[in-house]
């Protein structure tokens, strides 16, 4: 299934209009973040929008927080959205542990946080992005010590930030195999090129070896492969030209 983050088009209001647009490109998911339903408004918009281009919206980001003090809300908006998977997509510098024990007790408060989502029959997990890579004083790698410490998290394995960490994304996906449901699929531009968009390319168009890493992801049964673009100049351009190239993997 060819998802599409929507944070990916958060300059180019309105939202209806994306919507419209992805549906027309052939996707026929969308992944879902926060600004996206702030508020009863929000959820009733995005609703509103799925329902109009037959979209679905089978996994969302929800902040830490919003997971640890609003649970009540977040399963409401997730059930309201028909959310399958819910994962925490990200945590602030000064928020970072600096050492191994750190890091898996950070995965262990994202186990604890879990929790009711899991009961309530929702796959819950952590999306990476690159200082899950950085090696700790004592030499571990913060994001096996994330998923030690909340051994029931799953993974949404954001391949290009893996990259961008310095790691080889492939022996990650063989390491954690049982553990990563869902894929975000983008692209690094050359090195020198994209500076504009913050050296990231349209997936395809790019260096990140995407034909070997989807085949590795489907391998290991992931269904759920969701472009993103961190910062596009043109979102109908990426997300047209990505899912054309991704239908070629």
């Amino acid at each position: 299934m060819f998802s599409y983050q929507l944070y990916s088009s958060r300059n180019f209001p309105p939202m209806s209009a994306t919507f419209e647009m992805l549906s027309k490109a052939g996707y026929t998911a969308v992944e879902g973040y926060g600004a996206l339903y702030a508020d009863d408004a929000a959820v009733a918009a995005t609703k509103a929008g799925l329902a109009a281009t037959g979209l679905t919206m089978p996994t969302g980001h929800f902040s830490l927080q919003m997971l640890e003090t609003e649970v009540e809300k977040t399963l409401g908006i997730a059930k309201a959205l028909k959310m399958e998977r819910l994962y925490c997509p990200h945590i602030m510098p000064d928020d970072r542990p600096g050492d191994a024990a750190g890091w898996r007790a950070f995965g262990a408060r994202l186990e604890k946080a879990g929790a009711p989502y899991k009961a309530a029959g929702y796959g819950f997990g952590w999306h990476n992005h690159d200082f899950e890579f950085k090696a700790t004083p004592s030499g571990s790698i913060p994001q096996d010590d994330i998923l030690a410490g909340g051994p029931s998290l799953e993974w949404e394995i954001d391949v290009a930030w893996v990259v961008r960490g310095g790691a080889d994304p492939l022996a990650w996906i063989e390491k954690y195999k049982d553990r990563i449901t869902a894929a975000h699929v983008k692209d690094i531009a050359p090195k020198g090129e994209n500076a504009d968009e913050d050296g990231w390319a349209d997936v395809g168009h790019g260096t990140v070896n995407w034909t070997e890493i989807m085949a590795a992801l489907r391998a290991i049964g992931v269904k759920h492969f969701v472009m993103e673009h961190d910062n596009p100049k043109d979102h109908v351009r990426f997300a047209t030209r990505s899912i054309a190239a991704a239908k070629g993997f």
